[in-house]
């Protein structure tokens, strides 16, 4: 069965897409990037965002914060409703500028929305942050931890080894078809509960990318093979299939159907073979390598990855069930799909992108988070 089924679906038809919105930094102008200072509209090297389509959310990842807008703003450099992470809009640091573990954030990266309830992963302190409703006030606390046994705890695998509850950098976080799905990087695995978001201290029921919950080795610790990662990085899908972006191996991975069990994957994007995880540095990339893609999104009728080191995101329609060296069938942020420059190796504009490193997608909204040029995007597909 196919994973996209409307074949005739044109993803970008006529022009290409410009962006419809953009938030945080906006270039004074040639190759100068925007000051990096925290206020309530500006970001430093945003990793994460999250959109329904209404709301958004970005995880301003520099400055160790999470920003939230309650409707989509209509005007480029808006501010933010509301600042989580630090004690006011306008400060910065790791754990809330040195204030403890409790207070604030260390390199957060991904963000979600499951059953109604904000999800942070908070990497750096290897753990997972639940608001009960969607916060709205500046630094408001968090209602639940999960990956750690308290708010004040930040020990890698919760000061052990690895195991079903605990975590090593999770970078990538998300929902598929009711299925909670965590990108454990640094232990180079994903997790998966089958109930949804769980309980603190409930072990996961899926393990994907080791033989054992106790197992945190690159690729297995052998050689790059259709079931192993390097560093899982971000998921997406529906209820046909799961796609884990494996940044350091270059590729992108899927199953279809969605895995209940611990198997090998059936797509390869980015890659010409499962066995293969070569880079392509500095070279010509065509529509069907990736360079360190580092987020992937979706719906039935596409898939979109982050072709992070090429400064591009991809489209892919009309994806089989199974086969890999897949093209993709368009490019935003190039002008074909040879090209991989910083910026388009050009001043910085409305439709370039800098380290595209996080994603979302709601209908035809796509908002990305555009790190090197310390903004968030959103485009209409």
């Amino acid at each position: 069965m196919p994973v996209v089924t409307r074949s005739t679906v044109a993803p970008l038809p006529g022009a290409p897409p410009r962006p419809v919105l953009r938030l945080g930094g906006a270039s004074p102008g040639g190759l100068a990037l925007p000051p990096a200072a925290p206020t309530p509209g500006q970001m430093y090297a945003p990793r994460g965002v999250w959109t329904d389509g209404q709301r958004l959310a970005a995880v301003d990842t520099g400055n160790h914060r999470v920003l939230l807008w309650s409707q989509i703003p209509g005007e480029d450099g808006a501010d933010a409703d509301v600042v989580l992470g630090q004690p006011d809009p306008y400060s910065e640091g790791p754990a809330a500028g040195g204030r403890g573990v409790t207070e604030g954030l260390h390199v957060p990266t991904g963000v979600c929305l499951a059953q109604g309830r904000l999800v942070v992963a908070d990497a750096w302190h290897h753990r997972l942050l639940v608001w009960d409703d969607w916060p709205t006030t500046h630094s408001q606390r968090p209602d639940m931890v999960l990956g750690q046994p308290d708010m004040g705890a930040s020990a890698p695998n919760a000061g052990g080894e690895a195991s079903a509850t605990a975590f090593y950098w999770p970078f990538g976080i998300g929902v598929v078809a009711g299925v909670f799905w965590v990108a454990d990087t640094g232990n180079r695995r994903v997790l998966g509960w089958t109930g949804g978001l769980p309980d603190p201290g409930q072990p996961a029921d899926v393990l994907l990318g080791q033989d054992t919950m106790g197992q945190r080795a690159e690729n297995r610790g052998g050689a790059v093979g259709a079931a192993t990662f390097r560093w899982p990085h971000a998921v997406a899908g529906d209820d046909r299939a799961l796609f884990v972006a494996d940044a350091g191996d270059h590729r992108v991975l899927g199953w279809c159907p969605q895995p209940a069990v611990d198997r090998a994957a059936e797509v390869v994007l980015g890659q010409p073979d499962a066995s293969t995880a070569s880079e392509l540095a500095y070279r010509p990339q065509g529509p069907a390598r990736l360079r360190f893609p580092y987020a992937v999104v979706g719906d039935r009728d596409r898939l979109v990855v982050a072709d992070t080191a090429n400064n591009r995101v991809l489209v892919f329609t009309d994806l089989p069930a199974a086969g890999s060296g897949l093209a993709a069938t368009a490019v935003l942020g190039q002008p074909d799909f040879d090209d991989h420059g910083e910026n388009r190796w050009d001043a910085v504009a409305a439709d370039t992108f800098c380290w595209p490193y996080g994603m979302s997608l709601a209908g035809d909204t796509l908002a990305v988070a555009d790190s090197g040029n310390n903004r968030v995007t959103v485009w209409q597909l």
